[in-house]
This record gives C-alpha cells, sequence and structure tokens, in this order.
C-alpha cells in the first residue's frame, strides 16, 4: 500500500502543480485584462472629457444666441419691437401719451397726458369729454401709422429722425 500511496502523493502533486499553473496563468490574462480595461476606460474617459468640452462650448453659444434673441425682442438692440409697443400703446391708450414716452418723446407725451388729464377734470362741465375724444383719436391715429409704415421707414422716422407728431 505504500506504493500505492506513494502514486497518489505523486498525482496529488502533480494535480497540485497543473493547479498552481492554471492559477497563474488565470492570473495573469486577468492582469492582462485589467490593464486593457485600465487603458480603455482611461481613452474613454478622455473622450468623456472632449465631449463635455464640446457640450460646454456649444450650451454657451446657444445661450448667447439665445441672449442676443431676448434683447432684439424686447427692443435692446432693435427698433422693430418699440415700433410694435408704440402701435399698440397708441391704439389703446393714445390719449394718455404713453405711445410718446416708449419712444423717448417725453415733452410729448407729458403734451398728451396733461391735456387729458384737463379733459377729464373739464368732462363735468362737457367740453372735456371732446378733448379727450380728440386725444384718444390722435394717439389712434398714431397707432395705426405706427403699425403701417414698414421697420426701416419707422426706425428712420421715428427713432432717427425724431419726428414727434403723425
Amino acid at each position: 500500500m505504500s506504493d500505492e500511496n506513494k502514486d497518489l502523493g505523486d498525482d496529488l502533486n502533480d494535480m497540485l502543480g497543473d493547479a498552481k499553473k492554471g492559477a497563474k496563468k488565470a492570473a495573469d490574462k486577468a492582469s492582462e485584462k485589467a490593464e486593457e480595461f485600465s487603458k480603455e476606460a482611461k481613452k474613454l474617459g478622455h473622450e468623456a472629457k472632449e465631449k463635455a468640452s464640446e457640450f460646454a462650448d456649444e450650451a454657451k453659444e446657444t445661450a448667447k444666441e439665445f441672449t442676443e434673441g431676448a434683447k432684439e425682442a424686447f427692443g435692446q438692440n432693435s427698433g422693430d419691437n418699440k415700433k410694435l409697443l408704440a402701435g399698440i400703446l397708441g391704439i389703446l391708450f393714445g390719449s394718455l401719451g404713453v405711445h410718446k414716452f416708449i419712444l423717448g418723446y417725453n415733452k410729448e407725451g407729458g403734451i398728451l397726458l396733461g391735456v387729458t388729464l384737463i379733459g377729464y377734470i373739464l368732462a363735468c362741465v362737457g367740453i372735456g369729454i371732446f378733448i379727450v375724444w380728440i386725444t384718444a383719436v390722435i394717439g389712434l391715429i398714431e397707432g395705426i401709422i405706427y403699425l403701417t409704415k414698414s421697420d426701416e421707414d419707422f426706425y428712420n422716422t421715428y427713432q432717427v429722425g425724431k419726428k414727434p407728431w403723425f
């Protein structure tokens, strides 16, 4: 039996040696795969940083375009919306001279506002109604004129040329 035990011991030692070799090969392969994965992760991380940078640049450009569009929409860069705003306010509140104040004609806006207030005071007498009606018609006519002019004509006439009445 001792020969059998010796053979079994040798077989076990051979198997243990084979297991060690297999484990070493598996560990080497795992190490290689981990190194490949690390390189790929670094590459992907670099690509992700580039994509994030590109996205940030695009977002900044879009925000800049949006800001410029908003400035134009609210009349900070052009007279187009002053035209629309002054025209509508001239039609609705022309007797108060609001459209004149929008265009920067403070003296003329004050005149319309003052005449309208005097008209309201004199409304008790009867003549004030006609005064208020006349200032309202002036505002209505100016509002319609503002809206029917081309953008270029409006800008040249009322913002560059500073024509205060009609």
